[in-house]
């Protein structure tokens, strides 16, 4: 039995932070997958249970394996669907740069899982898991295309709209979320109300800037000088590091 997977990324289109709650940035934005830059996931019967990959960090501290975590602590009778499984995941997401690499990994786990197991959970019961996961897993469970994503991440509300083509360009930096949200907080913070949500992505990029669009930009400017040689390219997707631009 082999099951494969593509795990696609995504960008933030615009990303509002309207205020701080519970420890949480709570944010209106917009996120738009992305379809021609993906990870593969594929689950396929091996002698032990493994995770497999050219990951830039522990597998401990996989987002894969914190699925499987949530996964064995939430219903423990998913042990044995796991035994003899191997997880062979093929990098191509771009680390740490607002992509959403690793909760694009997470949600499609959780999503193949959830169907080849049995274990049949809704979307937003799976949603619920995968927010205790990563703020972007939720986006990513529910697999649109378009999508207004609000609070922490856990609400996610399809947007009627086409996904436009954009080339996405990733400089040799890698941002660190915390890092970012931390210089936000010491010299950018300014939550507002936005009505970004009600307006179409073609109208924003058209009339907005990318500081406009992104209330990350000039912190991740002011934490990672090195950006600015690329932040004329186009628009900035999430904690950065990845521009985009419209084809």
């Amino acid at each position: 039995m082999s099951l494969k997977a593509k795990s696609y990324a995504k960008i933030n289109l615009f990303l509002k932070i309207e205020g701080y709650k519970d420890g949480y940035h709570q944010l209106n934005s917009r996120f738009m997958k992305v379809k021609n830059v993906y990870d593969e996931i594929e689950i396929k019967e091996a002698d032990k249970f493994d995770i497999v990959g050219n990951f830039d960090c522990a597998v401990r501290d996989n987002t894969i394996f914190k699925a499987y975590l949530q996964l064995i602590t939430n219903f423990p009778e998913m042990r044995d669907y796991f035994i003899g499984k191997e997880i062979i995941v093929t990098k191509n997401i771009p680390a740490m740069a607002g992509l959403g690499g690793g909760s694009s990994n997470a949600a499609t786990f959780l999503n193949m899982v959830n169907e080849d197991s049995g274990l049949n959970l809704s979307k937003d019961e799976l949603a619920k898991i995968g927010a205790e996961i990563g703020s972007d897993v939720p986006f990513f469970i529910y697999d649109f295309d378009v999508a207004n994503v609000y609070g922490r991440g856990e609400i996610v509300i399809p947007y009627d709209e086409k996904p436009i083509e954009v080339e996405i360009a990733v400089p040799p930096v890698e941002c660190s979320t915390p890092e970012v949200f931390k210089m936000y907080r010491e010299k950018y913070f300014n939550p507002k109300k936005s009505n970004f949500d009600e307006i179409s992505t073609i109208e924003l990029l058209e009339n907005k800037k990318a500081e406009d669009l992104n209330d990350l930009l000039r912190p991740a400017l002011a934490r990672y000088s090195e950006l600015f040689k690329y932040k004329d390219y186009g628009y900035f997707s999430g904690s950065g590091s990845s521009f985009f631009k419209v084809k």
